[in-house]
């Protein structure tokens, strides 16, 4: 029997490392039309931080979110867990992701991912932002069996 991966209930969580890597990754954005340039840090079960940025397009609605290069990046890095993850402007405040990010987001966490409140507050759960979100297990229960 393996052991279950860490989650973010055993893992340290070093904020302020992955706010100033969302920073970072902030200055990277591509943001021509909303201006708002978007970075994200991710931290996983193995310790390794992942990253993206917002990559826009004249199309608006097929635009990129900077939660989007991250999970890119981590499949890109050899996949594995999130565990907590940090999205600011590039001020070092946080943002949260979009509804859609947050589907992408508990595909690649677990129930207790933790999104960043900020310097003065306690990071809040994927769940909390997304209560009774569905995932592949959910999809495996419903779906149609010759």
């Amino acid at each position: 029997m393996t052991p279950d991966p860490p989650s973010s209930e055993t893992v340290r969580v070093d904020w302020d490392l992955l706010r100033t890597t969302a920073d970072e990754m902030a200055a990277h954005a591509y943001a021509p039309y909303s201006g708002l340039r978007v970075g994200a840090a991710g931290l996983c079960s193995d310790g390794r931080i992942v990253r993206g940025c917002n990559v826009e397009n004249a199309s608006y609605g097929v635009t990129l979110c900077a939660e989007c290069g991250l999970v890119s990046d981590l499949a890109a890095s050899g996949g594995g867990r999130l565990v907590a993850l940090s999205v600011t402007a590039g001020d070092g405040r946080p943002l949260a992701p979009c509804g859609r990010c947050r589907q992408l987001l508990v595909e690649h966490g677990d129930p207790t991912f933790l999104l960043d409140a900020g310097r003065d507050a306690s990071p809040v759960t994927l769940s909390a932002l997304l209560p009774g979100a569905f995932d592949s297990e959910e999809l495996a229960l419903r779906r149609d069996r010759p």
